[in-house]
């Protein structure tokens, strides 16, 4: 994926939310074995030392690798939250820095992440979970377009009112919960098994490689040695404009995560275990 700053980016990597340390650190280690090079993590994961650990102990270079993690609410007064955050990573930049929700003092937190960006210790600046009035705000008052917007999205939602906003403005879709949520009635849809007959993939698979066709980055997440290897072993086929024209009719406007402003508030008083 080329970005709106004509930094590429790999479009498929892996997750590490809900990873303890222990388990981020093998399926990374895994992941760059299997030649993946990009990765996801975020303050609030509370495995970003494990996740740097496993990037040295990989011997792959860190110029090959493309590490995305996030800052977390707590954090958006903190103007050292950047610094501290290349610290845990044990990482001299970060590729891509995302805001992981849209609680107060978020647009001070941005400003950090544009000085942050000029200064070159990250390359690329994301907003997760950024959708309508927030995303909208973030346009009206920056001074750099993010380039990646995080948020759920899979083939029971599509996100087509979000894409219009990020097609505007070039900035990619990175789909969080892209099995959505491990639901077993999307995996069995039976397009998806058809599909897999044909291209002799799994379910999992074909939808994973929607998201790809859809010009999503997907990071799917698992601690499975054989998951990890499957969710990599999509860039052999693509769908045609007829299969995909098939899937989209499974669009239901059908989302696993609601957030309330309540949680918003929890999620700013909240402080990640930055020990871990």
């Amino acid at each position: 994926m080329k970005l709106n700053n004509n930094l590429e980016m790999p479009a498929v990597g892996i997750g590490t939310y809900c990873l303890s340390p222990d388990e981020a650190y093998n399926s990374v280690r895994e992941a760059l074995r299997l030649d993946c090079r990009l990765i996801d993590t975020a303050n609030a994961y509370c495995n970003e030392k494990s996740v740097g650990k496993a990037m040295r102990d990989s011997g792959v270079k860190r110029e090959d690798i493309f590490l995305s993690t996030k800052i977390w609410a707590s954090e958006y007064r903190n103007d050292n939250a950047v610094d501290e955050t290349l610290a845990r990573l044990g990482v001299d930049y970060i590729d891509l820095l995302f805001l992981h929700q849209p609680c107060e003092h978020y647009l001070h937190a941005y400003k950090n992440l544009e000085k942050a960006y000029h200064a070159g210790k990250i390359k690329a600046i994301g907003i997760s979970n950024f959708e309508g009035e927030y995303i909208d705000n973030v346009l009206k008052n920056c001074e750099i377009v993010p380039q990646v917007m995080q948020a759920e999205a899979h083939p029971y939602f599509t996100q087509g009112e979000l894409r219009k906003t990020l097609a505007k403005h070039d900035i990619k879709l990175m789909s969080w919960y892209p099995l959505g949520h491990g639901d077993a009635s999307l995996i069995n849809e039976p397009i998806f098994k058809t599909l897999g007959e044909k291209y002799g993939k799994t379910s999992a698979q074909i939808c994973l490689r929607w998201h790809i066709d859809m010009g999503f980055i997907v990071i799917p997440g698992s601690k499975n040695p054989k998951h990890i290897a499957d969710n990599f072993a999509i860039l052999d086929f693509t769908l045609t404009q007829e299969e995909m024209a098939e899937i989209a009719k499974l669009n239901a406007n059908k989302r696993y995560y609601y957030r309330t402003d309540e949680q918003l508030a929890q999620f700013a008083a909240w402080r990640p275990d930055f020990e871990k």
